[in-house]
């Protein structure tokens, strides 16, 4: 990661820096600053690489309908032109033209799991960090953004505002709710929540380390129905593989519970087989249910991981025409 955004990412996990009665919270004074660089550290790095006429992580197809064009493979079935289709006896899709607001939703994942992180920064910081990426490239041009953050027991609803002061307030309100009532969050329910009131057509982020129990894939395949749906999941090293210290002690961060594991190498084999496997299932689940994936480790820089997202899906969607 950059030199930037290790400093700002590490003055956020130290400023906001937990009471004793529960999990981090950002105070205000030194706090505000460490948010304001942020936000320019992302500007900074992200205006000027990913110009266009709609700029966005999936920049969606849109909802008016538009011209016909012949269908090639990769084309979503759903758009099929029946009646041209009908009378050239060639399959054709509807191309559509793109909405000129757009209302973007978060879903932000901050249960206790996110709480941890031994490389650059911790995993709750890393979603922090996804919510201002996102918010920079989908405010512009009258969009609206809002956010359902769940802290695990609670989830709090920030509604969506047009503008660049609505989107910064958006990151110092998901940055500074309370997270003291600790637990797992509820990731069914969470992605659940931005269904609820149906909207029309737009585009929906879910930000999490998916660690929650199977159950999330069908609200999350219903949601990708209607809206652009991305997945951005993120990760520590030390959730892929332990490492070779003896006797390790390992805390649930959302039930408390402690476990002591001797480090030998079959552990450790077996540890990096079942994280292997279980991330994969993850994977797996996102692409059947048709999202767009962005993975994010806390020992890798984050901007350019987003950049490198953002320019595969453009080149993808537009077959490498865009400029």
């Amino acid at each position: 990661m950059s030199r930037a955004g290790l400093a700002a990412l590490g003055r956020l996990r130290r400023h906001s820096a937990a009471p004793s009665s529960g999990p981090p919270h950002l105070d205000t004074g030194r706090s505000e600053v460490t948010l304001s660089k942020l936000q320019l550290l992302v500007t900074r790095k992200l205006d000027g690489l990913l110009q266009g006429d709609y700029l966005g992580l999936l920049p969606g197809p849109g909802t008016e309908p538009g011209e016909s064009r012949e269908y090639r493979p990769g084309d979503d079935v759903r758009r099929m032109d029946w009646p041209v289709t009908a009378r050239t006896t060639v399959p054709h899709v509807r191309q559509t033209i793109v909405d000129r607001e757009l209302e973007t939703w978060l879903a932000v994942d901050l249960s206790a799991s996110l709480d941890f992180g031994t490389a650059n920064c911790l995993k709750s910081d890393l979603a922090l960090a996804a919510v201002a990426a996102v918010s920079h490239l989908t405010v512009r041009g009258g969009n609206r953004i809002g956010a359902i953050v769940g802290t695990g027991a609670d989830m709090h609803r920030i509604q969506a505002r047009p503008g660049r002061t609505a989107a910064q307030g958006l990151l110092r309100a998901v940055a500074r709710t309370d997270r003291r009532a600790g637990g797992r969050t509820d990731l069914a329910a969470l992605i659940e929540a931005l269904n609820r009131p149906p909207r029309r057509r737009g585009m929906a982020v879910v930000i999490s380390d998916f660690l929650a129990p199977s159950g999330w894939e069908r609200p999350l395949r219903r949601l990708a129905v209607r809206h652009d749906v991305l997945a951005v999941e993120v990760l520590d090293p030390r959730e892929l593989e332990l490492p070779d210290v003896g006797v390790l002690e390992l805390v649930d961060p959302e039930s408390g519970a402690v476990h002591e594991v001797q480090t030998t190498p079959a552990v450790r084999a077996r540890y990096a087989q079942a994280a292997a496997e279980q991330r994969a299932a993850i994977s797996a689940a996102l692409r059947h249910a048709g999202v767009g994936h962005l993975r994010l480790r806390t020992d890798s820089d984050w901007l350019l991981d987003i950049v490198r997202f953002v320019a595969a899906q453009r080149h993808a969607r537009t077959r490498g025409t865009t400029r």
